[in-house]
């Protein structure tokens, strides 16, 4: 049986460069960074103060307040942006089609400042003041089911958690099961809401966050010589993934085709990936081969790219193995220099930006890139977005326990 080809038909983004896909897009194609100090909390106890916290999102906005009340942000981010994505496409629920469609969204946390709040509660107040929807706040897989119960969707719902990796994992799956002809469509993605005491607090004790806190908007500098890692972010990403008969029958926009997909694991150590980065070489192998492409084919790799030290520069030596002498030619960036690490929602936050690259011929930057390490040898895209039209793309995704994604997307053809 032949497979399904798989197409991109809507996009969802809230990221801390803004919420919705233009005002995010505007803000990275400015170089405009969404770092800045920690508002969600009284951080001044932490080395680390600063973080990528999405300003301007009011979910009363979007969500009846009482729900509001009854969801952790980060599936309030969840079910915004699946809203955008869907919007976006023009897909409509029906009883008709409402099976076959499939709701598949990760995180790498979940609920962690329901947690937080609820045995804050715990000590002040006793047990017996636990609320009701404490388990609901805290699961990650209440973000798909909100999103199923609130558009009618009853096909397959369930989320992917592989720390960094999670929402590329989703979108990766997704295409899987419309290829397989399981559904015709889904709405795929991540998100993540960890800045809280113990999200902040955990990757700091772990010496992976930056301490620039006195430049913010500086802290998030992949690939220079002076980045001192990663700072942590919210937000999520979406998109509607259709099978292109699904598509082309009712007349959707295809923004573009999602043609490759590459999993692996290091097996090598809990964080830092294996040496060359083996296993993200597999990964982009892998997803090359399944998109039918040569590396000479890719025009723009979104990199994992997050701002640390041996993690930045294994990526760039496993890129540029894999893709050789085209790596001469290879244009790759790091989004996260913007919006800083999305953890769990990263992967679709950044399929989405890979996407709109493609389709609008414009290549997003690497901002704070002072001083390029000089272990890395490819082309970064320095501080100033690039118009340059691609026809392929692709996104990497990696995370703690050496898992590995990569994405790639083309022109529809």
């Amino acid at each position: 049986m032949e497979k399904q080809r798989v197409v991109v038909t809507g996009l969802g983004l809230i990221s801390p460069c803004g919420t919705g896909v233009e005002k995010s897009w505007q803000a990275l194609v400015r170089g405009q960074s969404g770092v800045g100090p920690i508002t969600l909390f009284d951080a001044s106890g932490l080395d680390c103060r600063i973080a990528g916290e999405v300003k301007d999102f009011q979910p009363e906005d979007f969500i009846e307040r009482r729900e509001v009340r009854r969801m952790d942000r980060f599936a309030q981010f969840a079910v915004v942006a699946a809203d955008m994505a869907l919007k976006d496409s023009g897909l409509e629920i029906s009883p008709q089609n409402a099976e076959r469609v499939a709701v598949i969204v990760g995180s790498g946390i979940g609920g962690i400042s329901s947690l937080e709040e609820t045995y804050r509660k715990v000590l002040e107040k006793g047990a017996d003041r636990i609320s009701p929807f404490f388990i609901l706040q805290m699961i990650i897989n209440m973000a798909p089911g909100y999103i199923s119960m609130r558009h009618g969707i009853k096909g397959p719902s369930w989320s992917t958690n592989s720390a960094c990796s999670t929402s590329a994992h989703a979108i990766g799956e997704a295409m899987r099961g419309i290829q397989r002809g399981e559904f015709d469509a889904a709405v795929v993605g991540g998100a993540e809401a960890p800045i809280s005491v113990l999200g902040v607090g955990g990757f700091a004790a772990m010496k992976a966050l930056s301490t620039r806190n006195d430049e913010p908007q500086a802290a998030s500098r992949p690939f220079d010589v002076d980045r001192d890692g990663f700072v942590l972010a919210e937000g999520s990403g979406m998109l509607v993934l259709e099978s292109w008969e699904h598509a082309r029958a009712r007349g959707a926009r295809v923004y573009a085709e999602l043609t490759g997909y590459g999993a692996s694991s290091d097996a090598h150590h809990v964080t830092q990936p294996a040496p060359e980065h083996e296993g993200a070489q597999r990964s982009m192998r892998l997803a090359l081969a399944d998109a039918r492409l040569t590396p000479g084919d890719i025009g723009y790799v979104n990199a994992h790219g997050t701002s640390t030290d041996i993690g930045d520069v294994l990526e760039m030596e496993g890129i540029a193995r894999v893709f050789g002498e085209a790596s001469r030619r290879l244009a790759v960036s790091s989004t996260k220099s913007m919006t800083g690490h999305m953890n769990g929602a990263a992967g679709a936050a950044e399929a989405v930006i890979s996407v709109l690259a493609l389709r609008n011929g414009v290549l997003p930057p690497t901002i704070n890139l002072q001083r390029k390490d000089p272990r890395i040898t490819l082309d970064c895209i320095p501080n100033v977005a690039r118009e340059q039209r691609v026809d392929a793309v692709m996104s990497n995704s990696f995370g703690f326990g050496g898992t590995n994604v990569t994405l790639i997307f083309q022109r529809p053809r």
